[in-house]
């Protein structure tokens, strides 16, 4: 390798380095699982459900509709349709939300509400928004809509930067919810045709778990505002609408940080039969590792579907390329998406239990974010989560043990240095 390339890793390394000694400062200290979860029950046995329900907050409750939207061009017009259909409240929380045509209309959208009198509240996440008009928020405020950042900079919260909101929640009227991938942004726009439309995937939710989609917004919104929206008009009565148990949980840096963890390590110890996982930023620690090899040593199938050459983050693909070596050895498929960046968020266990939402598979989700997350438990839904994972599978690249084995030096060498912050990645 030329001096020239030599020079270019290493002064990559000291840039690694000394970006983690400052997030490692920003990092706060919290609990940590530290012991793998056991296999001692599969995913259909009650068992499950009870530990799931005992050990992730709110409880799976029956009665739910879920109803998927694929892609811009179907999620855009559905969370719009639903806030011009408002009589009484939205509330929005979003960790992207960007200037364009797709936030624009979002912004026209929530004004004319709001001018009609709806009461909307919108929580933005500072660092999340950056990219967005500050004219928009003074906009909205003009019309009467709470519009708020989330730990936006100033001294006194200098801790608190590392800390970001990934909620993407929409509720209307406490009765429609929405959440999933999506940012407000025109780089999800179409249909994931392109390298300028990201594949994404989220979901329009009816049913008595939008009572615990609208909690999780609130526990944000009293932290930045102070007001406890309790109201009928934010929890009416929620009758059933379909077939799911449901359940949403939320985790965060100030508390049950290692919430979505677990849930991942639970769910994937009760496999028994297939682990489907599509993921936008793949970044295993060394549990959740431990716990996919030994489900594929009890015969598990596992494929996993994450972002290839179009990705927003590029560190992060190189990082997670490094985690690959046990799972490709105990037989793990893994797949590069090829049309776009791939931004979905779901796991599928045993094709009956589903989580989907704004948690990523890394250290940023576990223990850094403010994440909420939806768990569905219903054949029917995960055959349908499953079908999107085969025809993003037929778009997808895999890459095998051999070919992982003989990339070239240069990349082996980031992944090590890149090792150093996977705690903030």
């Amino acid at each position: 390798m030329s001096a020239f390339l030599w020079g270019a890793v290493f002064a990559s390394i000291a840039t690694i380095l000394i970006f983690g000694l400052v997030l490692v400062i920003f990092a706060r200290s919290e609990k940590e699982i530290t012991q793998r979860v056991g296999h001692l029950y599969s995913i259909t046995d009650p068992q499950f459900l009870r530990s799931t329900n005992g050990l992730l907050g709110p409880t799976l409750v029956p009665g739910n509709h879920v109803e998927t939207l694929l892609n811009g061009d179907e999620i855009f017009p559905a969370m719009l349709k639903a806030i011009r259909a408002a009589e009484k409240t939205i509330t929005f929380e979003t960790f992207i939300s960007w200037s364009g045509n797709i936030g624009q209309e979002f912004v026209d959208t929530l004004y004319e509400k709001a001018r009609q009198g709806v009461k909307v509240h919108v929580l933005l996440d500072w660092f999340g928004s950056l990219k967005m008009e500050e004219s928009w928020i003074q906009k909205m405020r003009d019309a009467g809509i709470e519009a708020e950042k989330y730990h936006p900079f100033k001294w006194h919260n200098w801790r608190r930067l590392n800390n970001r909101t990934h909620h993407k929640i929409l509720v209307v009227d406490g009765k429609i919810g929405f959440t999933g991938g999506v940012g407000i942004a025109d780089e999800w726009s179409g249909h994931a045709q392109g390298p300028d439309h990201w594949r994404d995937t989220h979901y329009r939710i009816e049913g008595p778990v939008v009572a615990q989609l609208q909690s999780a917004f609130i526990d944000n919104w009293i932290e930045v505002k102070g007001d406890v929206l309790h109201s009928e008009e934010y929890f009416p009565e929620l009758k059933e609408a379909g077939p799911n148990l449901a359940q949403v949980f939320k985790s965060s840096n100030e508390g049950g940080a290692n919430s979505t963890h677990l849930m991942y390590l639970l769910a994937i110890t009760a496999a028994k039969k297939s682990i489907h996982l599509s993921m936008s930023y793949f970044i295993p620690d060394e549990l959740a590792q431990e716990a996919m090899v030994a489900a594929l040593k009890r015969g598990v199938a596992i494929q996993i579907i994450l972002p290839g050459r179009h990705i927003d983050r590029g560190y992060v693909r190189k990082a997670s390329r490094g985690t690959w070596g046990p799972l490709l050895e105990a037989g793990a498929e893994i797949f590069e998406f090829q049309p776009t960046m791939f931004h979905c968020k779901v796991l599928i266990i045993d094709e009956i239990y589903v989580c989907i939402g704004s948690t990523n598979f890394d250290n940023r989700s576990f223990r850094l974010n403010d994440e909420a997350n939806l768990n569905i438990y219903g054949r029917h839904f995960a055959e349908r989560q499953l079908a999107d994972f085969k025809a993003d599978l037929t778009r997808s690249r895999q890459i095998t043990l051999s070919e992982w084995k003989t990339r070239r030096l240069t990349e082996k060498v980031l992944e090590y240095g890149l090792k150093m912050i996977r705690p903030q990645l």
